[in-house]
């Protein structure tokens, strides 16, 4: 082989393996620097979404059996943390009359069926008024109601920061309720008018402000934090 067909091979090689062994660099758009680059970290799929929302796992969860007055079991409903300020609350529950029911979350963490209300009749009293602070329909305890298929079942999964775990167990605990009838969030148009009741006011009524006419209390579940 001729000395300078020699000289040219080895270098060629020489080319070669330091490109190979070079980092890649990347490409990057125009503005940006590689500074503001985004880094792939360990596990990144280079398929991934750079839109995708990052779920931050903070520890802890708080989970709830729901029953009914009878004590038959009608599905459970769990909460885990989202990132610092919310919660994903994921809710499966059967044998519901098909439609909407309204699902909230109630002050204290006692579900006693025997505990009427004298006023409404309704079972489950004891787990008091709904969870605040906030008046009915932006209120801490108001949650997105549930639609219960033709065969009775729901099930749900949304993110909220109206509460934390923190206020799921305090002093008093709490309790997630399901209702018998739709949740209007106390959502009463001016055009719908009515008789002055007893305070005087002329749009939503007292129970409509209160509970947002959901009816009786079907369901009951203490709320029990997990580390």
């Amino acid at each position: 082989m001729p000395r300078t067909t020699r000289i040219a091979l080895a270098a060629g090689l020489a080319l070669g393996l330091t490109a190979a062994a070079a980092p890649a660099v990347p490409v990057l758009a125009a503005g940006m620097t590689a500074a503001s680059a985004p880094q792939a970290g360990p596990g990144d799929s280079a398929g991934a979404s750079a839109n995708e929302p990052v779920v931050e796992s903070a520890g802890g969860s708080a989970t709830a059996v729901i029953k009914n007055v009878t004590g038959r079991t009608l599905g459970t409903v769990r909460v885990e943390r989202y990132d610092a300020k919310k919660s994903r609350v994921s809710v499966s529950v059967r044998g519901l009359t098909p439609g909407f029911h309204g699902f909230h979350v109630h002050s204290t963490g006692v579900c006693d069926a025997h505990s009427v209300d004298r006023a409404t009749g309704s079972a489950f009293s004891s787990a008091g008024s709904h969870l605040g602070p906030g008046q009915h329909g932006g209120g801490a305890g108001d949650m997105p109601p549930l639609l219960a298929a033709a065969d009775g079942t729901a099930s749900a999964s949304f993110v909220t920061d109206r509460f934390t775990l923190e206020q799921l167990g305090d002093a008093n605990g709490s309790a997630f309720v399901v209702h018998a009838a739709p949740d209007n969030f106390a959502h009463i148009p001016d055009r719908y008018f009515h008789r002055p009741d007893a305070g005087g006011a002329v749009g939503p009524d007292a129970t409509t402000r209160k509970t947002g006419d959901a009816g009786a209390r079907i369901g009951c579940g203490v709320v029990k934090v997990h580390a």
